[in-house]
């Protein structure tokens, strides 16, 4: 019930206020008015009995600023609380009105009173400084003005209506302007020409009054000053400066010093300097001034050879506006110094120059200079170091490099010349330019073998295609004139009708000499023949080396038997057929029954049978020694070690019984070795039977051989003469070769040797074994009586042969090879003529022709 009550009072306040609210009371009061004036009696005029004010508590309501009046709660009037300033509460804003809030209660009630501000001349002018300096020109012209900025009046209305001024002058006054009804402009106007010389500074008063009454002035003083006009251009002391300097002159080198005066006072006197133009324009960084002091200083490098005089133009300038000028010149002459070393150029050069090219003929084209001038420009040449080439002046500072000396390339191949030039100056100055001249081929060097002759051991039964040797020809030429092919030359020797060309042969590009069959030492012993050697040039040149083949004999062949001496043909043909049949399976071979005869009673040592064998091989693979293979032990017989003669070990008796039966092989000292084998039936008769035996033997054998005796006879002198005349010629002919080898080889650098240290060696062989002799020496070997066996030769290139036996063969060395391609290795090498000699002639050997 009690909140139902309030929300009525709530509503019935709210309409009263809003019905109060249309109302308005107004007053006014003037600004500066005292505290307690009274401005109007608020409570009568809000409709309120006397005394009702306070009951009802009469009051205002701020509104956030302070109103300066407040509401007397006894009398209900409006009063002045404190100063009132309308400048600090409304500004220029006219009118100045405030608005306030009555609020009354029981019922509260709202009112609004307006209170009006009137303004009063309390402010008086002002101007933003007391004094104002200004600078006139002296040159200014009459009616000039000059703005000024005007003075301030806080109050409004006519209060703040201004009015200006001046102090007496005959030279200025005042003039205002409306440039809109809002404010005015104020200038200061020259009617009179000005004179610094008169008057320099000028003084007056600038007084502001407002239209208030009584009317209130302020005041500001003006301080014109008379400026100097700029009537005078600076001068020089010298119109024109000379000045010489070297052109190594350093950096900030002082050029010349330039001086300038202006009778102007002030900034229209003070002068600064500075480079108008710079002839050359391209050295305008060269040189730099101080634009106070006048100085001139390098700030780049001078060269002669580019400019040797400069003219500079210099200017002075005052500090006026607009400033004035003043001109002078510095002409500065530069000295040449040798700063300059003398350059070389090529200007045309023809590489490679032939080797054959004529003394004379011109290299290259030179052109020499110095830019300095004078001594310090004057070069000399010369070519450095000493070489085949010259220089020679053609016209000035133009040269010819020249060939003075014939040119092989294979000397020196390229030369590195420089062309030096030294100047007249002191300290002198050099140049130089390297050139690099070629020097191009020539086909002028035949290709030359590392030997005149080429020694190679070859072994027999190689096989086909076997590499023997490497044949090298040096050919100190280039490109295709250095390129050498090779080839075998017809014209080989020892190899009888057949051409060297079908044993041997090389390759064309690496010179690698190689068999083309299998080589058999009992065909061929010694292949002598050329090859030749032709270089690609135009034209082609060649060389030619010997190459001298030496067939090593190897142990291919077996021993073979050969009938008893003084028997007809056919009683060794058994042997024979036995022989050829070992040499051709390459194995021991078993031959036919000999037979043989001895008495009972015979003394020990008496020789009953001779067995006679031959070897196809030569040297130690042809050196024969027999042995007693069956029976073993102490027997009847024995056997000679190397002349197979067979006989007794003792005496003969009948107990021995009638028939011994021996066993005997023949070896050879081959590796391995070959042998071949022979059946001696021994039969044991009478003295008497076996006298008769032996006398039946020869006459059978003489009668069976008497026929073909005389058909020997005839066939034997032929042969014999045949091979006398073939000796003759083969030793004739080796023994021109041998001189011409001789001077080759005394004439020529021995680049390889046939042999070691040790002289050649010649072995042969006899009844009682081997032995050495010389090269000095030779001699036949016949034997006694059996067929001729031809000599044993052994070509040993640093040792003597061996003595027979295994120690021998344990300790011996082994030799070193004379070609670092000989094919196999290194062996003793046999040589023997082919075993054609019979056994009625025994010729010289021809080891000495190999030798």
């Amino acid at each position: 019930m009690g909140e139902r009550c309030c929300a009525v009072v709530r509503v019935l306040v709210l309409q009263a206020a809003w019905a109060l609210s249309g109302g308005q009371v107004r007053y006014s009061v003037p600004e500066e008015a005292k505290a307690g004036t009274v401005v109007g009696r608020l409570a009568q005029d809000l409709g309120l009995e006397a005394g009702e004010a306070e009951a009802r508590r009469l009051r205002l309501v701020a509104q956030g600023r302070r109103a300066s009046v407040e509401v007397s709660g006894a009398s209900g009037a409006l009063l002045v609380s404190s100063r009132l300033d309308r400048e600090e509460l409304c500004g220029k804003s006219a009118p100045c009105a405030l608005r306030l809030e009555v609020l009354v209660e029981r019922p509260l009630r709202v009112f609004h009173v307006q209170l009006e501000v009137t303004d009063i001349n309390d402010n008086a002018p002002i101007f933003p400084a007391a004094r104002k300096n200004l600078s006139l020109s002296e040159n200014s012209p009459t009616g000039s003005r000059f703005p000024l900025e005007g003075a301030l009046d806080a109050d409004i209305g006519a209060n703040a209506q201004l009015s200006y001024t001046l102090s007496p002058s005959e030279h200025f006054r005042i003039e205002e302007e409306n440039s809109n009804s809002r404010s005015k402009s104020l200038f200061l106007l020259l009617t009179r020409s000005l004179d610094r010389e008169t008057i320099p500074v000028h003084r007056l008063v600038l007084t502001a009054s407002d239209g208030g009454r009584p009317s209130l002035t302020g005041t500001m003083e003006l301080v014109i000053s008379v400026l100097d006009v700029n009537d005078n251009a600076p001068q020089f002391n010298q119109s024109v400066y000379n000045v010489v300097l070297p052109e190594d002159a350093l950096q900030r080198t002082l050029v010349a010093r330039v001086n300038a005066t202006d009778p102007d006072l002030g900034i229209y006197g003070e002068v600064i300097y500075e480079i108008d133009t710079v002839v050359p324009p391209s050295a305008s960084d060269v040189f730099s001034i101080d634009e106070n002091s006048g100085e001139i200083r390098l700030t780049g490098e001078l060269d002669f050879e580019t400019f040797n005089l400069y003219d500079l133009n210099v200017k002075a300038k005052d500090k006026g506006t607009p400033p004035l000028l003043g001109h002078c010149k510095v002409v500065l002459e530069v000295l040449d110094v040798n700063d300059n070393a003398p350059e070389v150029w090529v200007t045309s050069l023809s590489v490679p120059v032939p080797e054959d090219a004529s003394v004379g003929t011109v290299v290259a084209l030179l052109s020499v200079s110095d830019r300095d001038s004078g001594a310090n420009g004057r070069v000399r040449c010369w070519v450095w170091p000493a070489s085949p080439f010259g220089l020679e002046a053609t016209f000035a500072g133009s040269y010819s490099l020249v060939l003075r000396e014939a040119l092989d390339r294979e000397r020196v191949s390229e030369y590195e010349v420089e062309v030096r030039a030294e100047d007249g100056g002191a300290p002198a100055l050099r140049g130089r330019r390297g050139l690099r001249v070629a020097v191009s081929d020539v086909n002028d060097n035949a290709p030359a073998f590392a030997q005149a002759v080429y020694t190679v051991l070859a072994r027999e039964n190689n096989a086909a295609g076997a590499e023997l040797a490497r044949l090298w020809a040096r050919d100190p030429d280039e490109a295709g004139n250095g390129r050498v092919s090779y080839s075998v030359w017809e014209g080989g020797v020892g190899g009888g009708w057949r051409p060297a060309s079908s044993y041997v042969s090389v390759d064309a590009e690496s010179g690698r000499l190689w068999a083309l069959q299998p080589l058999d030492y009992e065909e061929l012993q010694v292949l002598q023949f050329e090859v030749r050697a032709v270089d690609a040039g135009e034209p082609p040149l060649c060389g030619n080396a010997t190459v001298q083949l030496f067939v090593l004999d190897e142990n291919d062949n077996a021993p073979a038997l050969l009938p008893p001496a003084g028997s007809a043909p056919e009683a060794g043909g058994v042997a024979g057929e036995a022989a050829a049949a070992a040499t051709a399976a390459g194995s021991v071979s078993v031959s036919g029954t000999l037979w043989a005869w001895a008495a009972w009673g015979a003394p020990a040592g008496q020789v009953v049978a001779k067995i006679r064998a031959v070897d196809a091989d030569s040297g130690y693979n042809a050196w024969l020694r027999y042995e007693l293979w069956e029976p073993r032990g102490k027997g009847l017989f024995r056997v000679g070690l190397y002349s197979g003669e067979v006989s007794t070990a003792r005496a003969l008796e009948e107990a021995d019984g009638p028939r011994q039966r021996l066993l005997i092989v023949v070896r050879d000292h081959g590796e391995p070795a070959r042998s071949a084998t022979a059946t001696l039936s021994v039969s044991l008769v009478e003295a008497a039977e076996a006298a008769l035996a032996a006398a039946a033997g020869s006459s059978s054998s003489s009668s069976r051989s008497a026929a073909g005796a005389e058909m020997g006879a005839g066939a034997a002198s032929a042969a014999t003469n045949v091979w006398l005349v073939v000796a003759i010629c083969a030793v004739s002919s080796l023994f021109l070769l041998a001189v011409v080898l001789y001077g080759a080889s005394r004439w020529a650098p021995r680049a390889a040797v046939l042999s070691g240290p040790g002289p050649t060696t010649l072995v042969c062989a006899s009844e009682v074994g081997s032995w050495s002799y010389s090269q000095r020496h030779s001699r036949s070997l016949c034997v006694a009586d059996g067929a001729g066996k031809s000599d044993l030769m052994v070509f040993s290139p640093n040792f003597p042969p061996p003595p027979p036996g295994p120690a021998a063969k344990d300790t011996q060395p082994e030799p070193s090879a004379l070609l670092d391609t000989v094919s196999g290795p290194p062996l003793l090498s046999p040589f023997r003529p082919p075993p054609l000699f019979s056994s009625a002639y025994c010729l010289p050997p021809l080891c000495s022709c190999y030798l």
